[in-house]
């Protein structure tokens, strides 16, 4: 898992310039590495290079963790991001023209300083959009020494919360449909061990990074050991998640 405050930016400390996509064609080369995954890719970086090497590469998984936070102009202005919602539906929608089965990992906050309910609005009609495959949504919270913490215009509590939980129902739909288009299929799982409570093996695809995304829990006839890679056929969901059958491979 590569991941940094700035991950897309990575060698322009060392080299002047960045150098993420001649990294990854590096790592590439190791023997052992079954998966590389990116995490934490600021959207106004992601370089024509590093959607090829995204693109070619195997061992890469078509996975992308991308920190929006917001769709709103107004709102992305002010929390200083560099970006625009033109600007970021172009680079979604280049991501997905290139890689068609791309799963694409986003982060919100609502009220932040400022938000009105059109700013809400904007956001609620970005993520109908997107449909991202991978969602986090969060209140925003006042950070001491930040210029956010002074600003005028913050939003009450409650109106955070409901506004977080409009966007998870909005998601919830668009998790229900990649996880019903994913029954039948075969996924390749990494198993991370037995779960005594389900009583089953439990790991995830290339589609789940670990701590922040859904499981997939599978049984299998035969012993699985944790870190082995297995195909699973997926036959249901269960509370959000996958569930399957470990196959002969």
């Amino acid at each position: 898992n590569i991941v940094a405050q700035e991950t897309t930016t990575w060698g322009k400390d060392i080299y002047g310039e960045k150098r993420l996509h001649v990294l990854l064609r590096e790592l590439c080369k190791v023997e052992g590495i079954r998966w590389i995954r990116l995490l934490y890719c600021y959207p106004e970086e992601i370089t024509d290079e590093l959607i090829e090497v995204l693109r070619t590469e195997p061992k890469i998984c078509h996975y992308l963790d991308m920190p929006i936070q917001h769709s709103s102009d107004a709102i992305l202005k002010r929390m200083g991001r560099r970006t625009s919602r033109s600007e970021l539906e172009a680079v979604i929608g280049k991501l997905r023209r290139e890689i068609p089965d791309i799963a694409l990992r986003t982060t919100l906050i609502t009220g932040f300083p400022g938000e009105t309910e059109e700013d809400h609005e904007d956001l609620k009609s970005f993520v109908q959009k997107m449909e991202f495959d991978r969602l986090g949504v969060f209140t925003y919270s006042p950070e001491e020494g930040t210029p956010a913490e002074k600003m005028p215009d913050q939003v009450p509590e409650d109106v955070k919360r409901r506004r977080v939980e409009r966007l998870v129902d909005l998601q919830s739909g668009v998790m229900d449909a990649w996880n019903e288009a994913r029954l039948g299929t075969v996924m390749e799982v990494l198993c991370e061990g037995f779960d005594g409570q389900a009583m089953c093996y439990v790991g995830r695809s290339w589609a789940e990074s670990p701590d922040v995304d859904g499981k997939i829990y599978f049984t299998a006839e035969k012993p699985v050991e944790a870190g082995a890679f297995v195909p699973v056929r997926v036959t249901g969901v269960m509370d959000g998640e996958l569930t399957g059958e470990a196959v002969e491979a």
